[in-house]
């Protein structure tokens, strides 16, 4: 890890497939088996926001702060860097790089797996992170109501439009691209060439979106503090509540863009419409 250091995190084992939340309010990190049952993963780090795993295992975890935490599957914890300004959403490329989002300087960041830091793209209010099979960065523009899409060497154009606070992403198996649709209560989909449905509707606050090994989309639902599954038919069922804040949601083992890319829960990760509504200066 770069620039390990000791904080309170406390973590164990990460089996696959287990969904794992950042809750905001609690500051811990849930872990949830496939049927429901919900233990702490890591605790003790306040207003947490992204989440994604890297390759290896290791899960980031991103404060409000401007810092990213790693805790490794064996419990080893860490600070991965520092001064990464508001990280909203986590995304991790092919290669191993982390992309982060940062809400207050308006920039999306580059780190290399040893924590070396560039700009990979700035002047958008930038919130959920999300890579295609080709590479390709998709990035929520909460102000403009955008998403635009980058290709690996930073040229920027505008997916889609029109949208009232999207913050998280995620794409499912044969390539369509959800957003969660903070300031309307939907989920959108697109196909890749950029036509777009009401996948669900009547949410309170979606955030973060994350797909499953079978096709199941996960939405953690900031305002109502339940996690929602949605069956690919759209059929919802309410996989846990009780929650604090819900934030960023991932599965281990999908961070990656192949061959199922997913964001925020992947990603990450950030603050969703309240928090800007009511947290942060204007963007």
């Amino acid at each position: 890890m770069a620039g390990v250091g000791s904080i309170p995190l406390l973590a164990s084992t990460v089996p696959a497939q287990n969904l794992f939340e950042a809750d905001f309010g609690s500051g811990n990190v849930y872990e949830f088996t496939p049927g429901g049952t919900q233990s702490t993963f890591a605790s003790g780090v306040t207003f947490l926001t992204g989440l994604a795993f890297n390759s290896a295992g290791n899960l980031f975890v991103a404060d409000e702060y401007g810092n990213i935490h790693e805790c490794n599957p064996g419990g080893a914890q860490g600070t991965f860097v520092s001064g990464a300004g508001f990280a909203l959403g986590l995304a991790f490329d092919g290669a191993g790089n982390l992309f982060s989002s940062d809400l207050n300087n308006h920039s999306v960041y580059e780190f290399t797996p040893g924590g070396v830091r560039s700009t990979f793209t700035a002047g958008l209010s930038a919130a959920g992170l999300a890579f295609d099979r080709a590479g390709n960065l998709f990035v929520t523009d909460i102000g403009s109501g955008t998403v635009d899409e980058f290709t690996p060497g930073g040229a920027g154009s505008t997916f889609a439009s029109g949208l009232n606070e999207p913050f998280n992403l995620a794409f499912d198996s044969a390539g369509n691209l959800f957003v969660a649709d903070t300031g309307s209560g939907n989920i959108y989909e697109y196909t890749p060439g950029g036509a777009r449905t009401t996948f669900a509707s009547g949410l309170n606050e979606p955030v973060g979106l994350a797909f499953d090994s079978t096709g199941n989309l996960f939405e953690s639902d900031y305002g109502s503090g339940n996690i929602y599954e949605f069956t690919p038919g759209g059929a919802r069922s309410t996989f846990a509540s009780g929650l604090n804040q819900p934030f960023s949601l991932a599965f281990q083992g999908q961070s990656l863009p192949v061959p199922e890319p997913s964001a925020f829960g992947l990603l990450a990760v950030g603050a969703i419409a309240i928090l800007v509504r009511h947290r942060l200066s204007p963007v």
